[in-house]
């Protein structure tokens, strides 16, 4: 009797798993959730898995459209442009099979604009990080400005999609990690600061919902958030690739989690030795030794977080991105950055098949103590910020000049809010239309005239002006010399330039002891400070050189 209990609960048991087993499902990615926002005037894609075969609707605005789930389950809806609503509405989501329903409703979603933010940590960089006391009392009153910004936030119109940290080195993820937030007080601490005041500008001047997808991660360079691809498509680049592939494979192999711990162990007790002698005698305290990772979870490795967090977000309908990265290139091929930079574009818009995909970069912020002298390109901040100038070569691109809003003593300044706005310059006029003035003197081209070399400049707006810069104020036109042009000579010794306007768009540049001068280069440095070339529209000039004139 027994026994034969045992074979009834067994029997149930299994009729329960195929039930579930079975059960007709619909799995989106994370993406598509409540609080979302779809962008405005152009194909809305909606996408997901269920059961091979099963017939699946999409229901929204007047909309309904349907298809049929191919062989692996995967299915994907184009909606037809959307018009810009700031209405709370629910997308529906229907799968039929064997005359099984099931069904998924998305709530509170709007449409407007939407952008995705994507770097390293100066993009990452929430309220609640900025809000802090500044590493220089002469940057607290932008602390605070950011603090009130934070407790008095409240437009639920304006919206992020905060991605989740993960991984993969060879298979592009479809679900992905991530949560909807507001701009109001209390949930506008996990906001990009960066983001958000890009953002805000879109708000005040378009009147629509506005989305940002933020998706990045501190410490990274720009290799892991290329595609595969675009490693593929230069051979420079594939050698790379296959390199540090090979040398992740080696890692991996010789890991060992009881070697690793002892050796941390070891670490650790000879780190409490030294603090427990700094105590004594007085003297720093030293960092505590980090915690070995596993190799699988190296965020550097070529295409590993475009595989697990840019992947899973396509062919979501976007207008473009922001990107505010390079920090951490600046050691590592700063050469190359433009080509890099290049090539991921290319990589994101060949993988978003959108007719038009706007991408626009922020230029490295003054960093670090001023140089006394003249430098050439040991700098690797300098010649990595004068390669981000490469990306303009592609159409609707664009770049933020950030050499004045820096900070000399702390590599994620608290003036994101001039970051955003000259961010979202270029994307009022690109892709919004407006008529303005979007970006700060641009080098265009020079020729040697006697002794001196004269420059001319794209963008000067209504012209080329010598200004001053403090905190969060407007650039103001100051009576003063121009400053950080220097110049050499066929000996190629670096020297401090005199440089005058002399129009709209020119400027002339001589030193008194070069009468054959070779070659200029403008803010020249991690921290040009002092840097004041502007258009009277209040933008900076960009770093740059002639190369040999």
């Amino acid at each position: 009797m027994r026994a034969k209990n045992k074979k009834v609960r067994f029997l149930f048991f299994c009729l329960l798993v195929a039930n579930f087993t079975f059960a007709l499902e619909i799995e989106l990615p994370v993406i598509f959730a409540d609080g979302m926002v779809l962008q405005q005037e152009q194909t809305v894609p909606i996408w997901g898995t269920t059961d091979a075969g099963a017939v699946v609707k999409v229901k929204f605005d007047g909309q309904e459209k349907s298809t049929t789930a191919d062989s692996k389950g995967a299915w994907l809806i184009n909606l037809a442009p959307l018009k810009a609503s700031s209405k709370s509405r629910t997308l529906v989501i229907w799968s039929e099979f064997n005359g099984e329903i099931s069904k998924v409703e998305i709530n509170d979603v709007l449409v407007g604009e939407v952008w995705i933010c994507s770097g390293q940590s100066n993009m990452y960089r929430p309220f609640r990080m900025l809000v802090g006391k500044a590493r220089e009392p002469k940057y607290e009153p932008i602390a605070e400005y950011l603090r009130k910004e934070a407790a008095t936030a409240n437009d639920p119109l304006f919206r992020q999609f905060k991605v989740g940290r993960a991984h993969s080195v060879f298979k592009e993820q479809s679900k992905g990690r991530g949560n909807w937030s507001k701009a109001i007080s209390g949930e506008v601490n996990e906001f990009s600061g960066t983001a958000y005041f890009f953002a805000k500008e879109l708000r005040k001047k378009l009147n629509v919902p506005v989305a940002i997808i933020s998706v990045n991660l501190g410490g990274t360079r720009i290799e892991p958030w290329m595609p595969i691809s675009a490693f593929k498509n230069n051979k420079s680049f594939e050698t790379y690739y296959n390199r540090e592939i090979v040398e992740y494979q080696k890692q991996l192999k010789l890991w060992d989690d009881v070697t690793e711990q002892e050796k941390y162990n070891e670490a650790i007790k000879a780190w409490e030795k030294e603090v427990k002698k700094a105590e004594k005698e007085g003297g720093k305290l030293p960092d505590k030794p980090r915690k070995p990772e596993h190799p699988s979870r190296n965020k550097q490795i070529p295409a590993t977080l475009y595989n697990a967090m840019i992947h899973p977000l396509i062919p979501f309908a976007v207008k473009g991105a922001i990107w505010y990265q390079g920090e951490s290139n600046s050691k590592n091929f700063p050469e190359e950055y433009g080509m890099r930079l290049s090539a991921l574009i290319k990589g994101w818009r060949e993988a978003w098949q959108q007719d038009t995909f706007y991408f626009y970069c922020c230029q490295l912020a003054n960093y670090r103590d001023a140089n006394e002298a003249p430098v050439g390109d040991e700098d690797g901040w300098a010649v990595l910020s004068n390669h981000q100038q490469e990306i303009l070569k592609l159409p609707n691109t664009g770049m933020a000049v950030l050499n004045d809003i820096g900070e000399a003593k702390d590599i994620h300044p608290k003036n994101k809010v001039d970051v955003g706005k000259r961010l979202s310059l270029w994307a009022l006029k690109q892709a919004y239309n407006k008529d303005l003035v979007y970006s700060g003197p641009l080098y265009k081209s020079s020729k040697v005239k006697g002794n001196k070399v004269i420059i001319k400049f794209n963008h000067v707006g209504s012209g080329l002006m010598v200004g001053k810069k403090e905190l969060m104020n407007p650039t103001v036109e100051v009576n003063e010399p121009l400053k950080r042009f220097q110049i050499c000579g066929k000996n190629g010794v670096w020297k401090w330039a005199n440089a005058k306007i002399i129009a709209k768009d020119k400027v002339a540049v001589w030193h008194q002891d070069i009468a054959n001068p070779m070659e200029v280069r403008y803010a020249w440095s991690s921290n040009p400070e002092g840097a004041n070339l502007y258009n009277k529209e209040g933008l900076p000039a960009s770093i740059f050189k002639t190369g040999n004139l």
